[in-house]
């Protein structure tokens, strides 16, 4: 705090004015025109990946990448994974190059360190990884999500994905309505989770999940993992799930932070202790929140596990853009995936049985498989449509081949050695 009782981010808010601000930021609707893309890597010894990467070596090589000229945002999550962050694009081929294009740098600049990134939604080699980022978020974070077991800690240092950001859509139905694409988001999410499972073993061990990484996300919180109940307005949705769940910390300018337990948002509004809150503690409690697909004014979907590969990630941000952005293939996957709804039930995503069911068989659900198909079917039909390389069109071919129509998915290959 700047001074005692003074919020960080300027005046006390209230819970109406709290309550206002979500609901207007939450979706920011207009006609879908960009998107971005969010890649996570685990760094690994290019020699043998089963070598642990010390910190310290693991700290000089992230040194020598954050002085890269990039155009992407290149982060680092607190067990040493790389992530990195497209601006923005234009089109679906803009995001893409653009990644590519940065990866490679990063890739070279790594080669001559005996370093590189590998593709996999959790470690195979090292459970835990053990914490490389000691900075105030990562120890509060730490504290809270040892809470409800060790899922947080391998969350935190073990797990990659891929993340596809897309604007919310229209403020109108039909198939690019910010509902309509919201909705759809949680049910395809259960497909795509099936469809690039790629984490079948977690520190040297099989867990019986084909995505050890969602598995993870289902048991890390009582709240702070789930979607909103899909039972009203998505605005009014995900306002009340972002002010009825815990507060994950509250920041303090100098010392620890403050982890308290169970003081939900707006309890805090209301009571104004242990301080009172503003609204950069608003805006900083919606990034503690990890939802399979967080509303950010555009829509992130959370839960591809990383792909296997130099170029496997581009399959995925394809696929999913094209059944998103082109009307057709919206309304086609819509149609396709409705029946999964049903097994879903009234449970938020990733803890109902139609997610759990994705995250442990992959395509081997007959219902998963059938709306897989149908989804790789509308993607290669609309990705000429939205300008997508014929590069790109193979990649997304070859992998409907070699997984989608055989209902298989990356985990079923995965053959790791452990000593």
């Amino acid at each position: 705090m700047a001074a005692s009782g003074t919020p960080r981010g300027g005046p006390p808010l209230t819970e109406s004015e709290a309550e206002e601000l979500l609901r207007g930021i939450c979706f920011k609707t207009g006609p879908p025109r960009t998107v971005g893309a969010e890649l996570e890597w685990l760094v690994h010894d290019l020699r043998d990946p089963r070598l642990p990467v010390r910190p310290p070596r693991l700290a000089a090589a992230l040194d020598t990448v954050r002085s890269l000229p990039l155009v992407s945002s290149l982060t680092f999550e607190p067990g040493g994974q790389l992530e990195l962050s497209s601006r923005p694009a234009g089109s679906l081929m803009e995001c893409l190059d653009s990644l590519a294009a940065d990866l490679r740098v990063v890739r070279e600049a790594l080669g001559p360190l005996g370093l590189t990134l590998n593709g996999y939604g959790v470690d195979p080699w090292h459970a835990p990884r053990g914490r490389v980022l000691h900075e105030p978020r990562y120890d509060a974070m730490e504290i809270a999500l040892d809470r409800t077991g060790p899922a947080g800690r391998a969350m935190m240092c073990d797990s990659a994905s891929v993340q596809v950001c897309l604007d919310a859509g229209l403020d109108e139905p039909g198939p690019l309505g910010y509902h309509r694409r919201w909705r759809l988001a949680h049910v395809l999410g259960a497909v795509l989770v099936a469809v690039f499972a790629n984490s079948p073993v977690h520190g040297g061990r099989r867990t019986g999940w084909r995505s050890t990484r969602q598995a993870l996300w289902t048991n890390l919180d009582p709240r702070r993992a789930l979607a909103p109940p899909p039972d009203g307005k998505p605005r009014d949705e995900w306002t009340a799930h972002v002010l009825d769940t815990p507060v994950l910390c509250v920041r303090a300018d100098e010392g620890p932070w403050a982890v308290p337990e169970g003081l939900t948002f707006r309890e805090w509004l209301r009571t104004g202790h242990p301080r009172p809150a503003g609204l950069d503690d608003l805006n900083y409690h919606v990034t503690t929140l990890f939802p399979p697909v967080r509303p950010r004014g555009h829509l992130e979907l959370r839960m591809i596990d990383a792909q296997p590969g130099p170029d496997g990630w581009m399959v995925p941000v394809a696929v999913t853009t094209a059944v998103f952005e082109d009307p057709e293939a919206a309304e086609t996957v819509h149609r396709a995936v409705e029946p999964l709804a049903e097994r879903a039930g009234p449970g938020p995503a990733p803890r109902n049985p139609l997610w759990l069911a994705a995250a442990r068989d992959g395509l081997t659900d007959p219902g998963l498989h059938t709306a897989a198909r149908a989804v790789f079917s509308a993607a290669l039909a609309a990705l000429p449509r939205i300008g997508a390389s014929e590069e790109v069109r193979r990649s997304v071919a070859a992998f409907q081949e070699r997984y989608v129509i055989p209902g298989g998915c990356p985990a079923d290959e995965l053959q790791v050695v452990t000593s």
